[in-house]
């Protein structure tokens, strides 16, 4: 496909499939309280408005009450924390000298008294699933390190790169101590599983020997620092309290930024460069696949990357041996960010004790933002309020609309390799979906249109599975590429919808 035609492609496929989505959070919104909460949630994270207008809201009293609760109640900023505004703040001297010169001999580069369960634990570094609570219990709290120690030895990456052993205990150390063991979710224990889920994904046969070595050192190496010094808040907290990092980068992917900024100051700390030994070109190249990469991760940029990825289904090309044809550096990098992003969101593709302890920890996390937005007299961000969330509707929700429609796409694009991952997914979805409490609840609105009452604790019933497909399709008399979007919402009646690029909303 010409460039243009592709790159008209993936921007039809992100404006309709974002019609489409917007429609039915519209739909769940108005089915109960809390369904409302998982479409603001799903919006505000999900769905990129940088660039969007406000538009009229439907129920101004409402807005215009919270807007003057707002001003009633003024934002506290974060005190200063010192030092100049062109240092890199989160960067830390971490006393560990004494741990490194008992590790590097060490099997996995930790030092642990329990290293034979640890050898059993990582016997699965190759394998969906692998229980990084177990890694984190058997290596003294030191999952990332012992699992990049594993990854890199099985790539054999430190010897395709010279890169010291020490160095890399040494960085590997550095890096695990500036993630915060008392956030619940993005601390050490999530970026250890996201980096060991990107090599399982890096290793899928359809993408075998695709990518060069620079381009698997870099997506581990992005997975690995990509939420290093996170605090446990939205980037969307950082910015709504003035905090110094939203000053920093100007409200554009904060968090990303930042992680971004700390892991490679890390490099310059002593004993750290784990580059040390690459060229110049080789360092350049690396370092933006890694930039690009770690942005990717902002989750408001989900769905441009879903339309890129789910174009590049349909254009496909596969060798002979049924190998992904990725015969560019763009396409590759797509694929790369698609990989990293995959990975991040992969909690729900894992055995339910799994999930279900991932769960529990994102939960823990957004009620601790929640309670901090109450004690300053914030609006409670959907999803963060512990006296009303649903954590059950939450996971189905995220699932049917996030969740799904990725790795549906993904294992298109690597089809068969992901279909064990789809089926898992399609049963963590069911078990959460059979944990919804279900009572009877009268309609949302009345005959006359005015919303009905919910008496205390009623909910109305959750929407059943939402699926979607986007297509490419060929139009017309024009000669070129345009997108379509099949809708299956999923509801009573199976309500199907259906556009090409001539007859889209305008």
């Amino acid at each position: 496909m010409p460039e243009a035609n592709y790159l008209f492609s993936v921007s039809w496929g992100y404006i309709k499939f974002k019609r489409m989505l917007n429609r039915e959070l519209s739909h769940l919104s108005e089915m109960s309280r809390s369904g409302n909460q998982v479409s603001e949630y799903i919006s505000n994270t999900f769905l990129d408005k940088q660039n969007e207008l406000e538009l009229p809201c439907a129920l101004p009293k409402t807005r215009e009450r919270k807007r003057r609760l707002q001003q009633q109640q003024p934002i506290q900023q974060q005190p200063h924390q010192g030092g100049m505004m062109t240092q890199i703040s989160g960067v830390k001297k971490v006393s560990h000298s004494s741990s490194i010169s008992g590790s590097i001999g060490n099997r996995f580069g930790v030092k642990t008294d329990q290293e034979e369960l640890l050898s059993k634990d990582l016997e699965d570094i190759n394998k969906w699933g692998l229980n990084i609570f177990k890694v984190a219990e058997h290596s003294q709290n030191r999952p990332l390190t012992c699992v990049m120690y594993a990854i890199f030895q099985e790539r054999d990456l430190m010897r395709t790169f010279k890169i010291p052993t020490d160095t890399f205990v040494t960085f590997m150390l550095t890096l695990e101590g500036h993630y915060h063991s008392d956030v619940a979710y993005h601390n050490s224990l999530h970026a250890a599983d996201v980096a060991q889920s990107t090599h399982i994904l890096l290793s899928t046969p359809a993408l075998d020997a695709v990518f060069t070595d620079l381009e698997i050192l870099a997506a581990i190496f992005a997975a690995a620092i990509h939420d290093v010094d996170h605090p446990g808040v939205s980037n969307q907290f950082l910015i709504n309290t003035n905090s110094e990092l939203a000053l920093m980068y100007n409200d554009e992917s904060v968090l990303e930024n930042h992680h971004l900024a700390v892991g490679f100051k890390l490099l310059q700390e002593e004993n750290c460069d784990i580059f040390q030994n690459l060229n110049k070109k080789q360092r350049q190249t690396l370092r933006r696949m890694v930039i690009d990469m770690v942005l990717a991760t902002d989750m408001s940029k989900h769905m441009s990357l879903l339309a890129n990825l789910k174009t590049m289904v349909e254009t496909k090309k596969v060798t002979s041996s049924g190998v992904l044809l990725l015969d560019n550096c763009t396409d590759r990098m797509q694929v790369l960010c698609n990989v990293v992003h995959c990975a991040d969101l992969s909690n729900p593709t894992k055995p339910l004790d799994l999930y279900r302890q991932w769960t529990d920890r994102i939960m823990d996390e957004f009620f601790h933002q929640g309670d901090r937005e109450r004690e300053r007299g914030m609006e409670v961000s959907p999803m963060c309020d512990k006296h009303t969330a649903s954590v059950e509707r939450t996971q189905v929700g995220f699932i049917d609309y996030i969740v799904h429609p990725l790795w549906e796409t993904w294992a298109d694009l690597v089809h068969p390799d992901a279909q064990d991952i789809l089926d898992t997914l399609e049963d963590n979805r069911n078990w959460y979906q059979s944990m919804i409490p279900q009572s009877p609840s009268p309609p949302f609105y009345a005959s006359d249109g005015e919303e009905s009452p919910l008496q205390e604790g009623e909910d109305r019933p959750v929407a059943s599975k939402f699926q979607f497909e986007l297509t490419l399709d060929e139009q017309e008399g024009l000669g070129t590429e345009g997108c379509g979007v099949v809708v299956d919402t999923g509801r009573d009646g199976m309500e199907t919808a259906t556009q090409d690029e001539s007859s889209a909303e305008t």
